[in-house]
């Protein structure tokens, strides 16, 4: 007998169950014992039924030769929505994996933000730097400047995972399950870790000063740490 019916009904009923009015949730709480009773049924049943199954994919569009701080900035926004990103140098994609809506909203979130970071350089280039400086030297300054904003934004993205965990904790083995077999069917991949940079001090500093002006949860709504290897096809 399929009991889908029955355990969607005992969800609802759970949602009841937890409602501000005491005497609603009682009567939806005592429903449910009465359901499970009567199907045989137990709240492992029930928690089993909400469980993922498999892992999503969700493609952007990026460089096929990745500056250090957009490698910083995918790791740190996988990191902060239970994801991993892999590059395809091939290809200029970057492949998010997930599981639910978590892979959509991390896919988007990269997008803002890179675009984001990027009219935030423009403008200090523009503003600060005056247009006699150029060559290695203003790469340095623009590198050193993404950077500086990427390790605000991602500290910020960890605090606020910090503060609402993307995942229940009884479900982080079950999505790191899935996103590992999702990995493997892609094939073989390796890690790419990030060298020592050369850095201009006030360029970063300015940087992190402007990466505390994102809105991180704009980037939310719409849709590991900054030294974390990407894995790269």
């Amino acid at each position: 007998m399929d009991k889908t019916p029955i355990i969607d009904k005992i969800k609802k009923l759970l949602a009841l169950a937890n409602s501000c009015n005491e005497h609603e949730a009682a009567l939806a709480a005592a429903h449910v014992q009465r359901l499970l009773a009567a199907h045989n049924l137990a709240m492992a049943d029930i928690t089993a039924a909400n469980r993922p199954d498999k892992a999503e994919r969700v493609e952007t569009d990026v460089a096929r030769s990745l500056p250090k701080w957009v490698r910083h900035l995918s790791a740190g926004v996988s990191s902060a929505f239970d994801c991993q990103a892999i590059h395809h140098p091939a290809t200029g994609k970057m492949t998010f994996i997930g599981v639910g809506a978590d892979v959509q909203v991390a896919a988007y979130t990269f997008t803002y933000l890179d675009r984001t970071v990027r009219k935030l350089c423009a403008g200090y280039l523009k503003q600060f730097v005056s247009t006699t400086i150029a060559g290695r030297q203003r790469e340095l300054l623009r590198q050193s400047y993404y950077l500086g904003a990427v390790s605000t934004i991602t500290r910020q993205l960890q605090d606020q995972k910090m503060q609402t965990p993307v995942t229940p904790g009884a479900l982080v083995p079950v999505k790191e399950g899935l996103i590992r077999r999702a990995m493997d069917e892609i094939g073989p991949i390796r890690t790419m870790h990030s060298r020592r940079s050369f850095i201009n001090a006030t360029a970063y500093s300015q940087g992190q000063t402007d990466g505390q002006r994102v809105s991180i949860h704009k980037g939310v709504q719409q849709g590991g740490t900054a030294q974390k290897g990407i894995p790269e096809l």
